[in-house]
């Protein structure tokens, strides 16, 4: 899934029954998960935007590898 020029790897973790995400190509670490594939869509566009904001708060510029 992508959102705003970040996307995201979802995997099952079955032991604990949640969906498990992580935004790909960048150096820093953004995870979220989920119990539905809605609900991590959800989370997934929720972390990117904290992670903007965050970024936005200390001035420094996002990151985002370009591929």
């Amino acid at each position: 899934m992508t959102y705003k020029g970040y996307s995201a790897n979802i995997e099952v973790d079955l032991e604990a029954e949640i969906l498990f995400g992580r935004v790909l190509d960048i150096n820093d670490v953004v995870t979220f998960k989920a119990q539905t594939i809605e609900q991590a869509r959800q989370e997934f566009q929720k972390s990117i935007d904290d992670y903007l904001e965050f970024c936005q708060e200390l001035g420094q510029e996002p990151d985002m590898i370009s591929v």
